[in-house]
């Protein structure tokens, strides 16, 4: 019994002792198997476990990758897009450029034509379709125009030589033009327009319809002169509708007929109110021209009272040459 206690009382330490050596084997204690098998297994598993973690860690650091890959290409495309918009861009402006250069030398080499009273072919055959002229009556009249414009360059030159109108004058000394003193001269000397200052320049006014008011050039002259002289009826009616219409505004009023019809009619000296007989000649004539019956004549009143009576194109007031100054300036081209 003391043996059996006293055994007991040392089994503690053979089973720490024990324990420790088992704990070398520990966890694998259900096989005997040596130490090394038992060392390996813990090694094996810790392997294992390394080995999924660091596979892990790779999975993460592979997605972290893809992530800057995917960034990397999206900036790349936008740079690439942003530097495909820059060379459009740029190759827009310089194609607008060039082509406002090339704009440019056209109307530079245009004036000089149109000083030099020379036509390029081109415009030439535009002429030919705008106008119902030949091309010998082409080319003499664009001599005709070169002749004009040098006497508007002379007298403009004359004018601001003149010490006391010489302010007046400086804006007119770079005019390109036929302007409205020589169109003027051109009126009354060749084509027998005798008639009012007012309708000397509504005349002017209305010849290019492009350009109004200004200095004619060489293709407003010529599709104006085409008009004035080879027009048809119709073509003929709208011009003078214009020029009857002084503040174009698309009618022919009983004021605008007043001042018209005032101005050419001549007065006679024991008229004690002459404008009462005006006003009543007023009455009459836009009954006559007045078709729709709203007080004042539109383009198609007119057109429509010409058409039926072709006299009255000229009604209030002469704005277009005689049968025999057109002959006349024919003849005179020597074509």
């Amino acid at each position: 019994m003391g043996k059996a206690g006293a055994s007991k009382g040392r089994s503690p330490t053979p089973t720490a002792k024990s324990g420790a050596g088992g704990g070398g084997g520990g966890g694998g204690g259900v096989t005997n198997g040596a130490q090394p098998t038992n060392a390996a297994t813990p090694t094996t598993t810790t392997t294992g476990a390394g080995g999924a973690a660091a596979t892990g860690g790779g999975g993460g650091g592979g997605g972290c990758s893809r992530s800057t890959l995917h960034a990397n290409k999206t900036i790349l495309k936008t740079v690439s897009v942003f530097l495909a918009s820059g060379k459009r861009n740029s190759s827009n402006q310089s194609k607008a450029a060039a082509a406002a250069l090339q704009n440019k030398r056209q109307q530079r080499q245009r004036k000089m034509d149109e000083l030099s009273g020379k036509i390029n072919p081109k415009l030439l055959d535009n002429l030919r379709k705008k106008t119902r002229f030949t091309k010998d009556e082409l080319d003499a009249l664009c001599r005709i125009y070169r002749k004009l414009v040098s006497n508007c360059q002379y007298a403009a030159k004359t004018l601001a030589s003149s010490s006391s109108s010489a302010a007046i004058a400086k804006p007119h000394a770079a005019v390109e033009g036929i302007d409205r003193i020589v169109f003027r001269e051109l009126l009354h000397s060749t084509f027998d327009i005798v008639t009012e200052e007012i309708l000397m320049e509504r005349i002017f006014c209305s010849w290019d319809k492009a350009h109004e008011g200004l200095p004619l050039r060489l293709e407003g002259w010529l599709i104006g002169l085409s008009t004035f002289l080879r027009g048809t009826p119709a073509e003929r009616a709208a011009f003078c509708f214009r020029v009857y219409d002084l503040n174009t505004d698309g009618f022919i009023t009983k004021d605008e007929m007043f001042t018209l019809l005032r101005n050419c009619l001549i007065k006679q000296p024991q008229d004690e109110d002459p404008d009462e007989g005006v006003k009543d000649l007023v009455e009459i004539v836009l009954k006559k021209f007045d078709i729709d019956k709203d007080g004042k004549v539109s383009l198609d009143d007119f057109m429509g009272t010409v058409a039926a009576e072709p006299l009255l194109i000229e009604a209030f007031g002469q704005c277009l040459p005689t049968d025999s100054a057109v002959v006349s300036f024919f003849s005179t081209l020597q074509v």
